[in-house]
């Protein structure tokens, strides 16, 4: 979903205008940048934790030609999903299990009918 299908469904569902409602989205994601940047993390309750975390510097391969590289240590922002959303993903994937399963199963042969003469 990009940020102008999000703006899209959100204006739908309350009645704001496109615009105001892109403001808004906009706003809501330059705070949490912001924050970021400054408090290194933000949790959104039910939703989940936004953190920033920094990765050493380590030695590693590159894969193309087998030479040893060095990769300098760098700033990364990690998500955690909260309960809520890993409650849904995880119903998800047992409706996606369970239709799997279920379009898998080989039907039963019903009773043979016989007639005779």
């Amino acid at each position: 979903m990009t940020k102008k299908e999000i703006v899209k469904a959100i204006s739908d569902e309350i009645g704001m205008t496109q615009l105001k409602t892109k403001e808004i989205v906009q706003k809501t994601f330059d705070a949490i940048v912001e924050t970021l940047i400054e408090e290194k993390r933000i949790e959104l309750r039910n939703f989940g934790v936004f953190e920033v975390k920094k990765r050493a510097a380590r030695k590693a391969r590159n894969p193309r030609t087998g030479d040893k590289v060095f990769v300098p240590e760098k700033y990364v922002v990690t998500f955690k999903p909260g309960k809520e959303m890993e409650e849904k993903v995880r119903q998800l994937e047992e409706a996606a299990a369970k239709a799997a399963l279920e379009s898998q199963a080989i039907p039963q042969p019903g009773p043979v009918e016989t007639t005779t003469s």
